[in-house]
């Protein structure tokens, strides 16, 4: 066998071994939606018979949600507006908000909007493990009712059991994530075909002249009941999160190959089950099985709904990260669990937080169909954002004419506010849960992001020009003591303030002073070959740029390690690091509401030091603090 005909081998199986691996990470929340999806659609608060026609209409609805949401609108279109082969809300924000002066309202929305629906996918993090794992446990109640009143401590017991090992990354749990999830699909397509060999009439339902029926006939009724059909396709947004991980043609492939058909077979087969026994929509999923393989099937619909909150889990860590990166959250501790894959993160501080949201939602709630009332609001409005950010991408990265983009992209916006409206109407029953997470998440946002230009404002009228600082230096000539120092700032025009207080207090100064600023520019991965940026100032003084990117995590030891700079080889371990700490006081000076700069004060308290932050070693740094008045 030739050489090229073994790289074209290797090629395929690796295609194919990344396709399995996105059905474990990327696919696990949608494919979890069978559990309570459709039992939800019959819900009786929703006041929709049981009937040939309603069975119908409702499979229609899932039918084609799944071809528009899922295989057009994010597989087809949306997965290709990637910013540098990143995806997710974050991403999308960055390609469509030039920096131009003459956009800079433009894209203060923007980023507003974008920003909104990247908190909003918070709250989506906190339901989606509660109702996935508590649907799933319910199943045991059909075993034996004995289990009924163990439900939500069994519950809680797999839900911190799940959050407890996340410190532990999921490279060596990631390697069953995808035969797993293989095995769970290849499950619920033989479910549904074992149901529909019994009723194949129902395979009629893919016509959409059903779902136009079931319009007609249930009218408002039947418009409430999107908000039940939206849980099939919840896994979009999280799906397009998840490209940077995998790629598009692999995510395409786990889709067409087998998620589709499998989840089509099996809610077809759960409406088949309804035709003959009205009766099972109690819960559908698990009475479509036979009674032998009742127990296997609760045990596996249990690891699996694990493996789909362990992706979402996973996700929101990964948002953390990049909003930490663009200056949107203070500074938190990020874990990388995995020396291969940099996505594998863990972020101790959010993992906490989401395990006790998740256990006060399951207290709170007590069942999947309760849970089901909270959940939705928060997708649809992120899909929504989407939509229309996405109709920016195209008109002003692919060139697309206006007709076009309004088109397609209107289409998929009256899908998105169809649900979008359906799931309204749940917020008095729960939907305000994650709605209110995502307006504190946002706000906390954009407080931070406020409050830091807020600071640097405020410091920087305390302090002078870097170059008039200099001109001091040349003509004092100050002692110079032996040695490097590193001054961390934000920007390098003017003089950092470690440096004033140092300087009034001891009268001397370093040898070889550098001033370092990190930036995160607005793309997922920097180059090596532009990562770090030195420029000499004169005076034995340099300014150094280490650029990052919104995915990455800075260690800036590592960065200078081995750095020349004029005719010194840079030791990162024998310099001293300089970091200025900052204690805020509210005021009433024109900047921020009372309130927020109080907000504002509590976040820079409590974020992380920014030694553990930049990977600096401990007993190299020093802190000069200083008291600001915002």
């Amino acid at each position: 066998m030739s050489a090229r005909q073994d790289e074209k081998n290797l090629s395929t199986r690796y295609k194919y071994l990344m396709a399995l691996s996105a059905l474990g990470v990327v696919y696990g929340d949608i494919g979890t939606s069978p559990l309570y999806a459709l039992k939800e659609s019959f819900h009786h608060g929703h006041n929709i018979g049981i009937t040939h026609d309603n069975i119908f209409g409702i499979l229609s609805l899932i039918f084609w949600s799944l071809i528009i949401v899922i295989s057009i609108k994010y597989l087809r279109y949306v997965l290709k507006a990637d910013n540098k082969g990143e995806g997710g809300i974050l991403a999308l924000t960055a390609l469509v908000t030039p920096r131009t002066d003459k956009h800079a309202t433009k894209r203060k929305n923007l980023i507003r909007l974008g920003l909104f629906g990247t908190a909003l996918l918070y709250g989506d993090g906190m339901i989606t493990p509660s109702i996935s794992v508590l649907s799933a446990v319910e199943g045991l109640e059909l075993i034996t009712p004995v289990f009924s009143p163990y439900i939500i401590p069994i519950t809680i017991a797999i839900l911190i059991g799940l959050f407890s090992v996340q410190k532990y990354g999921t490279d060596a749990v990631g390697k069953i994530f995808g035969p797993l999830t293989l095995f769970w699909f290849l499950t619920l397509g033989g479910l549904g075909i074992f149901n529909i060999i019994k009723e194949p009439s129902v395979l009629m339902a893919m016509n959409p002249y059903y779902a136009f029926h079931f319009f007609m006939e249930n009218q408002w009724n039947g418009f409430l009941v999107l908000g039940s059909v939206f849980l099939v396709v919840t896994g979009g947004e999280a799906l397009y999160s998840d490209l940077g991980h995998f790629g598009r043609q692999p995510i395409q492939r786990a889709w067409f190959a087998v998620v589709l058909p499998c989840l089509v077979l099996n809610y077809f087969g759960q409406g088949a089950l309804l035709t003959h026994n009205p009766l099972a929509a109690k819960n559908p999923f698990f009475l479509m099985a036979p009674s032998w393989m009742l127990t296997p099937l609760v045990i596996l619909a249990t690891l699996s709904t694990v493996i789909a909150s362990q992706a979402l889990i996973t996700g929101v860590f990964s948002i953390t990260m990049q909003a930490v990166q663009l200056g949107y959250i203070p500074r938190v501790l990020i874990e990388h669990t995995s020396e291969k894959e940099f996505g594998q993160i863990y972020v101790k501080s959010m993992n906490r937080m989401l395990m006790i949201a998740c256990i006060l939602l399951v207290f709170f709630f007590k069942t999947s169909s309760n849970l089901a009332a909270a959940y939705g609001i928060a997708v649809t409005t992120t899909m929504g954002v989407t939509t229309i950010l996405f109709y920016l991408v195209a008109r002003q990265k692919w060139r697309w004419s206006r007709w076009k983009a309004g088109l397609i992209c209107g289409f998929f916006l009256i899908i998105d506010l169809s649900f979008w409206g359906a799931n309204l109407l749940k917020v008095v029953d729960g939907g305000w849960v994650p709605l209110a997470v995502g307006v504190f998440i946002f706000v906390m946002m954009t407080t931070w992001k406020k409050g830091r230009k807020l600071l640097a404002q405020r410091i920087r009228d305390e302090v002078i020009p870097l170059s008039l600082f200099l001109d001091k230096i040349d003509t004092q000539r100050p002692y110079r003591n032996p040695g490097i120092a590193i001054y961390m700032a934000s920007g390098l025009k003017d003089t950092p303030y470690a440096l004033i207080q140092s300087y009034e207090h001891y009268k001397s100064i370093h040898e070889h002073l550098i001033f370092l600023s990190v930036v995160t520019e607005e793309i997922p991965q920097v180059p090596q070959s532009r990562r770090v940026e030195v420029n000499s100032i004169g005076h034995g003084c340099y300014t150094v740029f280490v650029h990052y990117g919104y995915m990455e995590r800075p260690n800036i030891p590592k960065e200078l390690d081995g750095l020349q700079i004029g005719n010194i080889l840079l030791n990162p371990n024998e310099a001293t690091y300089f970091i200025g700490k900052e204690r805020l006081f509210a005021t009433e000076k024109p900047g921020m509401a009372i309130w927020r700069e109080k907000l504002f004060a509590f976040q820079t308290a409590n974020a992380q030091d920014a030694t553990t932050f930049f990977q600096l070693p401990r007993k190299r740094v020093m802190e000069v603090g200083v008291q600001v008045e915002l």
